[in-house]
């Protein structure tokens, strides 16, 4: 299973993140580049526990998140498009720096070799074990990178 914990995988991500220009485009979505680059840095930082979130699984995800959170780790299957932002969704027209919030980025996917944040849980899937934010984490990344054709 490719995870974010691999070193190798995370600097094929690091890699792939680096390739992102301010020209990029998405082949699917509404996110501009910076929205989506701003996106995955918050995304990334609150499953590290940046800036102490507050972790509450939804009322929906206590009901569906577990068979949700078995089904998308399951395998290597990418995550399908067009799936929804979540809380962390960058609103729209929103534009910015698009080097700077790589930079941001490429911070947090480093992060990752020294994640632990036993405190972690997802709003929808509920807590999740290491292994499955490894994977999720991973996939995550590399469907806003293929988003962008990267």
């Amino acid at each position: 299973m490719k995870t974010v914990f691999d070193s190798a995988l995370r600097n094929e991500l690091i890699s792939r993140i680096n390739s992102l220009s301010s020209n990029s485009s998405a082949k699917w979505g509404k996110m501009n580049v910076y929205q989506m680059t701003k996106h995955c840095t918050q995304w990334d930082e609150w499953i590290q526990g940046k800036n102490n979130p507050a972790y509450r699984q939804e009322f929906l995800g206590k009901i569906f998140g577990k068979m949700a959170l078995k089904s998308n780790t399951k395998d290597d299957r990418p995550l399908q498009k067009n799936m929804p932002a979540g809380k962390l969704a960058v609103k729209k027209g929103l534009n910015g720096d698009v080097e700077q919030q790589k930079q941001s980025w490429l911070r947090s996917m480093e992060a990752y070799g020294n994640y632990s944040n036993p405190a972690f849980i997802h709003d929808f899937f509920g807590k999740m074990s290491r292994e499955q934010i490894g994977i999720f984490a991973y996939k995550h990344a590399d469907h806003h990178l293929r988003q962008f054709g990267v």
